[in-house]
């Protein structure tokens, strides 16, 4: 057996851009679905999903004969809890983690050597499915090469060291949170304000900046073009929950003059 490339972190270091879907429906039936329709990567949602790690295990093994490469949010990152997460989704085949609430330069780095195995860090050994299970002898020699970590500043406090998280060696991409940043900056709920948005266009240059690679979701399309035209790489342009929502809610209100057809969300 041989280990895989990650396809999504070569596209990055490339600056390649990549468009993606958020999963928060939380099965392999829907993850299969939408893993037929082209996007660059999918997010499998631990963190505001009903999600534990059989259900992401079945998402992966159902997104794995498709092109579009699969990360997974862990709910924390901080402290031996999300040490051990970062160690059982890695060991689940996931190359690819996004860590919330990500707010200094520390944080990262503890996270970058839990992504890793000795001596670059402190990833505890298993002969567990992202090595076929101990067959592929090589993984273990080359897995620290194809892991792949992208941190969230989502708190004006993680926009403060956001060049010094940038820094890390090991992260690979910033992915910059509106909803919780708007609640941050006392915008609860508008991540459209002048100001949010003024945070976030600042967020992407510095990023880009400092050679790593910038991250967003919006599911308003324009306001995706001008992230991607403003240099950022990794897209998110929408969600699998609000897709349905928002479509089930307009083919109901075509037939029932007393149902209102509702606005995509734009959470996060």
């Amino acid at each position: 057996m041989q280990t895989s490339i990650n396809p999504f972190k070569q596209a990055l270091a490339e600056r390649r851009p990549q468009i993606g879907l958020w999963l928060g429906l939380a099965d392999a039936y829907s993850a299969e679905i939408c893993a037929g329709a082209g996007f660059d990567w999918l997010l499998i949602d631990g963190e505001h999903s009903p999600n534990d790690l059989r259900s992401i295990m079945g998402q992966l093994q159902a997104i794995s004969p498709y092109a579009s490469h699969p990360i997974a949010r862990i709910p924390v990152g901080q402290g031996h809890i999300g040490t051990t997460l970062v160690k059982q989704y890695l060991d689940l085949g996931v190359q690819t983690l996004l860590v919330p609430m990500v707010d200094t330069p520390e944080q990262a780095a503890d996270l970058v050597r839990a992504m890793r195995y000795p001596p670059q860090g402190i990833r505890g050994m298993a002969g567990a499915r992202a090595s076929g299970w101990g067959r592929n002898a090589s993984y273990v020699h080359e897995a620290n090469g194809q892991v792949c970590l992208l941190v969230q500043a989502e708190t004006e406090l993680s926009l403060r060291h956001l060049d010094a998280i940038a820094a890390v060696d090991g992260v690979d991409g910033v992915f910059i949170g509106p909803a919780d940043l708007s609640a941050s900056m006392g915008h609860v709920g508008n991540p459209g304000h002048p100001a949010v948005q003024a945070a976030i266009t600042d967020a992407i240059a510095r990023i880009v900046k400092a050679g790593k690679a910038a991250g967003i979701l919006t599911p308003d399309e324009a306001l995706a073009r001008h992230y991607l035209a403003l240099g950022a790489t990794f897209v998110a342009v929408g969600l699998d929950t609000n897709l349905l929502a928002h479509t089930t809610s307009a083919l109901a209100a075509k037939f029932k003059s007393t149902v209102a057809a509702t606005p995509a969300s734009q959470t996060y």
